[in-house]
C-alpha cells in the first residue's frame, strides 16, 4: 500500500499521463450518470474475481436532508440497501441482486415498480469466506406496519453461497433470530461464525447464577443495548458469548494468526473512544493493540475512532476513521504499523527509536473528516485485494460543489451546475456541497490507475464493497497461551502480576522493589500496597426490565454501579497472583493497609476465559503514553524474579524457597496455592524470616464483625464462592453504620458515661427531642432528605456540599454573613441603575450571604476523604469510635464510586 501513500484525490484525477485516461464528466442533478471512458485494456486478473457490494438510496429524510449514522447506534435501520454480486470487477459486468429472495417472491420482485416499490429492507457488514465461495452479512427484514419499534424485526446474520446460488439465514428460528441485534459477521478458520451481538448469551447467564433476573445490560451512556462479540456454528447452534465490554464491541475480523481484531468502545469512567483490541476465539488474550491515545488529527478537532478494520496483506491493519457522528456520509481510511506501534506517535517498547506516525493515508491525504469540503472527497468503504497487486476496492464521493457563478432568478426551477471541487473554494463562505455521489472504484497503486467498477448514479450509492478471492486459512488461536484445565473446570482464571510497582517499565517504588522485597530492609507494614482489590461491573437494565432514576447512582453517574469479587494479598515485590471468576467484566485497584485504594481507578474491563492464566507486567496510568496492555508491546518487567533455584529471596522464610525467575507470588503460590478473592481483608506476614526479625502481627478486618447489615448474603458469609459478590448499597449497608449504639459503660456495666453513637451528635435534635444544629453542622440521621427526597438525610449531607445552620429562637436556620468588599466596606444592594435600595427607614439594605460547608466525603475514594478518615485515626477526635472493619466498608464503597445503589433492583421504581 506505499505506493499510494501520499497522494491527493486531485493529482490521481489529474494524472492521466501516466495511467488510465478516467475522465469524470460531472453534470447536473437531473439523474444523468457520469461518463467514464478508458484507454486501457481491462486488467485480466481483475475481471476474473467476482465483486460483492451494498448498494442503497442515499439516505435522506422527508425533508430531503441527509441521514448521518452515529457509532454509538450501530443498529440503524436505513431501509432500502440491497446486496449485489458481479462476475468480475467491471462497470460492464452484469449485477445480480441475491437478496430480494429473502423477503419476495419472485412474482413480487418482477412485479415491482417504481411507483410500486418492494418494501425496504437494509445490509450491511459484509464479508467473504476463505475459499471465495460465501459470503455473511447482517440483513434487517422491512418494517412491520403498527408494530412498535421494540415489536420490528432485528438484525440476524445471513449467508450466501454463490456456487449453489443459495441463501439462508444462519439461525433458522424465527424466535431465536430475534432474540438479539446481530451483525459484524466473519468467517473463524474452523468455519464458524463471529459475530457482534446484543444478545448477551454469557452475562444473562452468569445473573441468573448470581440469582438475579437475566435481562439486556444497556451501554454505559445508558442508550443502547450492549453488542459485544460472540460464536456460533456455521449452523447457528452453540452461541457463545466471548467479549464482556459493558459498551460495544464492534466489527470483528481475523487476522492472519488467528486473533479476533475488533473495536472496542471504551467507555467506562471517563473514558469515551473507540480502540482496537485483540483476543482468541474463546475470549482469552483480551488486550488493546492499538489507539488508546491516537484519537486527535490535524484535519479535523473532532475525536476520531477506529472502526471498520480489516488487514493487509503487509500484515499492518487498513481502518477507517472517522468522529462519532457527523453532519455527512464517509471518512477516511488509514493504514496502521500495529506491529512497530501502539500508538500513532508512540512505538512499542522494542522500537524505541521510532516516533511515527505509525497512521498513513491508504489513499488519497487531503480527506477532510469534519464534514466541511473535502477537496479529496469522501470514503464509504476500502477494501483490499490479497492477490500481492496492492490494488484496493473502494466506494468514493468526489468532492462536488454547485458552480458559484451560476445566477438563478428567484422562484425559477433550474438544474444546477456542479463542478468538481478546487482549492477556491474552500475560501468562498457561500459555497455549497453538491450531493454526494459515490461511486465504486478499482484503484492500482503499482500503475497509479483508478478503473470504474460501479458507475456512480445521482441519488443512490455504494456502501460497501469486497472481492469475492481467495486467501489462505489463517492460523489457529483458540485458546491461552497458558492453560488449566482444572482452573476450566471451576469456570476460573488465574492472573499473574509481575509487581504493581512496575509502571511501564519503571520501578515507582520509594526504595526499589529489591529493597521492597526484603523485610530486612522495608517492615511488611510499611509497604505502600498490601491488597488488590476485584471490582465487577454490573450491567445497567432498561427502563422496561427495571424503572428508577438517575439518583440511584449517587452523586456521581460516572461509575455507574460496581460489585466486589474480593481481596487478594499483594507480596513483597509487588507481585501478585491470584484466581478470579472467568467471563466477567473486572477491574483492578491496587489498596493500602486499612484497606483504601492507592492511585486512580481501573477505567478498562478485563476478562479471562475459563482455564486461562494471564501474566501482566505491572499497572499504568490513564496519563502515561508509554506501551501497556499489550505484553508484546511493553517494556521487559522490572521484576526478574528469583536468581536461583530452590534458595529463599534474601532475607526472607526459608520456608518459601523460589524457583529460578520466580516472582514472590509464584512462589508463594506453588507452595501454598493461588489465592481467590476473599471479602475480607486478613494479613499474614509469611515472609519475615523469624531467625531474623520478629513477623508482623496477623490482623482481619472482617465483615463478621459488622453490628451493621453485611454487604454479602448469609449464604456467601459461610461459604465465599465464585459466584459472591460483595454489594455495597447506601441505605442497607453504610447508613446503618451510623445507627449503631456506641455507648461507654462505667465499670458497674449500667451506668453510661459516653455515648460515642453516630447519630446522637451529629442530629439536628438532642436527646429531649429539642432542636439543635448537629455537631460539625453534619446531620446523619436517617430521615428523608430535605434537598433531596431520593436520599437519606446522612447521603446528602455527606456527599454533597451545604449551607452553615444556627439556631434561632428554636429554630434552626440558614446563618447569614454580611458580605464585604475587598476593601472590607460592607456592600449594599442596588437598582438596575447602580443606585443604592433603601429600606423602609431611608438605609441602606446590606447584602447577606450563606456560609458553604463543605462535602465530608468524595467519589473520587477514600484517599479523597481524608477529612472524615481522620478522625478515627491515632490522634483523631474520633479515635477507636468506628472499627476497622467499619471504616474498610467505607473506603471501599467510596473508592467503586460511593454510589448510592449498586443493585438496580434494590433501586425504587421511579
Amino acid at each position: 500500500m506505499s505506493r499510494i501513500f501520499s497522494r491527493t484525490a486531485t493529482e490521481l484525477i489529474r494524472n492521466t499521463a501516466l495511467c488510465v485516461v478516467i475522465c469524470v464528466l460531472l453534470v447536473s442533478c437531473g439523474g444523468e450518470n457520469q461518463l467514464i471512458s478508458s484507454s486501457q485494456e481491462p486488467d485480466p486478473v481483475v475481471i476474473d474475481v467476482p465483486i460483492a457490494y451494498v448498494k442503497r438510496p442515499l439516505p435522506l429524510d422527508e425533508d430531503g436532508v441527509l441521514i448521518t449514522d452515529d457509532l454509538r447506534q450501530p443498529f440503524e435501520f436505513l431501509p432500502g440497501a440491497a446486496l449485489y454480486i458481479k462476475p468480475r470487477a467491471s462497470a460492464s459486468a452484469v449485477e445480480t441482486n441475491i437478496t430480494d429472495r429473502a423477503f419476495f417472491t419472485a412474482e413480487q420482485i418482477e412485479q415491482a415498480t417504481e411507483q410500486n416499490p418492494l418494501a425496504g429492507y437494509d445490509v450491511k457488514d459484509v464479508d467473504v469466506s476463505y475459499d471465495s465461495e460465501r459470503l455473511v452479512f447482517a440483513m434487517r427484514a422491512p418494517e412491520i406496519e403498527g408494530l412498535d419499534d421494540d415489536q420490528q424485526p432485528t438484525w440476524n446474520i445471513w449467508e450466501y453461497n454463490r456456487i449453489s446460488d443459495q441463501l439462508r439465514r444462519v439461525i433458522s428460528s424465527d424466535i431465536q433470530a430475534e432474540e438479539g441485534q446481530d451483525t459484524g459477521p466473519t468467517y473463524l478458520p474452523d468455519g464458524r461464525i463471529v459475530f457482534s451481538s446484543t444478545r448477551q448469551a454469557g452475562n444473562q447467564a452468569i445473573l441468573l447464577d448470581e440469582g438475579k433476573p437475566q435481562y439486556l445490560g444497556l451501554d454505559e451512556g445508558l442508550d443502547e443495548y450492549a453488542s459485544v462479540i460472540h460464536v456460533m456454528e456455521s449452523d447457528g447452534s452453540n452461541i457463545q458469548q466471548i467479549s464482556f465490554n459493558q459498551s460495544h464491541d464492534l466489527d470483528p475480523v481475523v487476522l492472519t494468526n488467528g486473533k479476533i481484531l475488533f473495536s472496542r468502545w471504551d467507555q467506562a469512567g471517563n473514558n469515551n473512544s473507540i480502540n482496537l483490541y485483540q483476543m482468541n476465539s474463546d475470549g482469552s488474550g483480551l488486550e488493546i493493540l492499538y489507539g488508546r491515545h491516537s484519537h486527535a488529527s490535524e484535519r479535523t478537532t473532532q475525536s476520531l475512532q477506529f472502526v471498520k478494520v480489516r488487514e493487509l496483506q503487509d500484515g499492518s491493519i487498513l481502518s477507517a476513521i472517522r468522529p462519532f457522528d457527523s453532519d455527512t456520509i464517509g471518512g477516511d481510511f488509514v493504514s496502521i504499523d500495529y506491529m512497530n506501534y501502539i500508538d500513532n506517535n508512540q512505538s512499542i517498547a522494542s522500537q524505541t527509536g521510532l516516533s511515527g506516525p505509525a497512521q498513513t493515508p491508504a489513499l488519497f491525504d487531503n480527506i477532510i473528516i469534519d464534514g466541511s469540503l473535502s477537496l479529496g472527497g469522501r470514503f464509504a468503504s476500502v477494501y483490499p485485494l490479497w492477490d500481492g497487486s496492492g490494488r484496493v476496492i473502494f466506494s468514493w464521493s468526489q468532492c462536488r460543489v454547485y458552480d458559484p457563478e451560476q445566477e438563478i432568478a428567484e422562484g425559477e426551477v433550474v438544474e444546477r451546475k456542479i463542478l468538481p471541487c478546487d482549492d477556491s473554494h474552500l475560501e468562498n463562505p457561500d459555497i455549497q456541497e453538491a450531493p454526494l455521489l459515490f461511486g465504486l472504484w478499482m484503484y492500482d497503486g503499482n500503475e497509479n490507475t483508478q478503473l470504474p467498477i460501479g458507475v456512480p448514479v445521482e441519488g443512490e450509492m455504494y456502501t460497501e464493497a469486497l472481492a469475492m478471492e481467495e486467501r489462505a486459512f489463517p492460523g489457529n488461536a483458540q485458546i491461552a497461551d497458558e492453560y488449566e484445565q482444572a482452573l476450566a473446570d471451576e469456570n476460573l482464571a488465574k492472573v499473574h502480576i509481575r509487581s504493581v510497582y512496575d509502571f511501564a517499565g519503571v520501578d515507582s517504588s520509594a526504595q526499589g522493589i529489591a529493597a521492597m522485597a526484603d523485610p530486612t530492609q522495608t517492615p511488611v507494614l510499611q509497604r505502600p500496597v498490601q491488597f488488590l482489590r476485584v471490582v465487577k461491573s454490573v450491567s445497567i437494565p432498561d427502563d422496561e426490565v427495571k424503572d428508577f432514576s438517575n439518583s440511584a447512582f449517587g452523586r456521581s453517574r460516572s461509575q455507574l454501579m460496581r460489585e466486589i469479587i474480593g481481596y487478594v494479598p499483594v507480596q513483597p515485590d509487588g507481585s501478585t497472583m491470584f484466581e478470579v471468576p472467568a467471563n466477567l467484566p473486572l477491574a483492578l485497584s491496587l489498596v493500602d493497609i486499612d484497606g483504601k485504594r492507592v492511585g486512580a481507578r481501573h477505567q478498562n474491563w478485563l476478562q479471562f476465559a475459563p482455564g486461562e492464566v494471564k501474566t501482566c507486567n505491572g499497572c499504568h496510568t490513564q496519563q502515561s503514553t508509554l506501551p501497556h496492555g499489550r505484553l508484546s508491546a511493553e517494556a521487559e518487567s522490572i521484576n526478574f524474579g528469583a536468581t536461583s533455584t530452590g534458595v529463599p529471596f534474601p532475607n526472607t522464610n526459608p520456608a518459601l524457597f523460589a524457583d529460578l525467575g520466580e516472582t514472590m507470588a509464584q512462589t508463594a503460590a506453588r507452595i501454598n496455592g493461588a489465592d481467590y478473592p476473599q471479602p475480607d481483608l486478613e494479613f499474614v506476614d509469611i515472609w519475615t524470616d523469624p531467625a531474623i526479625t520478629t513477623p508482623a502481627e496477623s490482623f482481619t478486618y472482617s465483615y463478621a464483625d459488622l453490628s451493621s447489615p453485611l454487604p454479602i448474603t448469609a449464604a456467601c458469609a459461610t461459604n465465599w464462592t465464585n459466584l459472591c459478590r460483595i454489594q455495597i448499597n447506601y441505605p442497607e449497608s453504610i447508613h446503618p453504620i451510623f445507627e449503631v449504639t456506641r455507648e461507654v459503660f462505667a465499670d458497674d456495666g449500667v451506668t453510661v458515661v459516653e455515648d460515642n453513637t453516630c447519630v446522637s451528635c451529629h442530629s439536628p435534635t438532642d436527646e429531649a427531642e429539642m432542636p439543635r444544629v448537629p455537631v460539625a453542622q453534619l446531620d446523619l440521621s436517617g430521615s428523608v432528605s430535605t434537598d433531596n427526597p431520593d436520599y437519606l438525610t446522612s447521603y446528602r449531607e455527606l456527599m454533597f456540599a451545604d449551607v452553615e445552620q444556627e439556631l434561632n429562637e428554636g429554630a434552626i436556620i440558614d446563618r447569614l454573613v454580611q458580605v464585604f468588599d475587598a476593601n472590607g466596606d460592607p456592600v449594599y444592594e442596588l437598582d438596575e441603575d447602580g443606585e443604592l435600595i433603601l429600606d423602609a427607614e431611608g438605609n441602606p439594605i446590606p447584602i447577606y450571604r450563606t456560609v458553604t460547608v463543605a462535602n465530608t466525603l468524595s467519589t473520587n475514594g477514600a484517599r479523597s476523604s481524608a477529612a472524615f478518615f481522620t478522625l478515627f485515626e491515632d490522634g483523631g477526635s474520633h479515635q477507636g469510635w468506628l472499627t476497622k472493619s467499619e471504616l474498610k466498608l467505607i473506603a471501599e464503597w467510596l473508592d467503586i464510586g460511593a454510589q448510592y445503589y449498586n443493585n438496580p433492583f434494590a433501586a425504587p421504581a421511579d
